[in-house]
């Protein structure tokens, strides 16, 4: 993730990419965090548990991801949620968009702690 651990009298950098679709946001953090817990759990359901998110506002969400993610219907067995191979390139190539740009930032960051401490 971005976002970087601080302490009290230490500074930090939260990087937050947006990609936009018009007016609506297509993928961002907390889009990326669902679809990161998706497939870590197998369940949109333990997914919207563990953001502390209702499960409504989470199938909210994947219904704006659709080519995304993959829902099954519950039962006797559970329903699940998986990514689809859109889904994890897509995951991949955030992740790998949120690292470039920390690293673009590097240098530029580094000496915007000087000017601030």
């Amino acid at each position: 993730m971005t976002r970087q651990a601080k302490s009290e009298n230490s500074l930090s950098l939260n990087l937050r990419l947006q990609i936009g679709n018009g007016e609506k946001v297509a993928l961002g953090p907390g889009k990326v965090d669902l679809l990161t817990l998706i497939a870590e759990t197998g369940s949109l359901g333990e997914a919207a548990k563990r953001m502390e998110m209702s499960y409504m506002k989470a199938w909210t969400l994947v219904q704006t991801m659709k080519p995304l993610v993959a829902l099954t219907r519950g039962g006797k067995s559970g329903g699940g949620a998986v990514l689809t191979p859109l889904g994890q390139k897509a995951l991949i190539l955030y992740r790998k968009m949120e690292a470039d740009s920390r690293r673009a930032c590097e240098g530029s960051w580094k000496k915007l702690q000087t000017l601030l401490r």
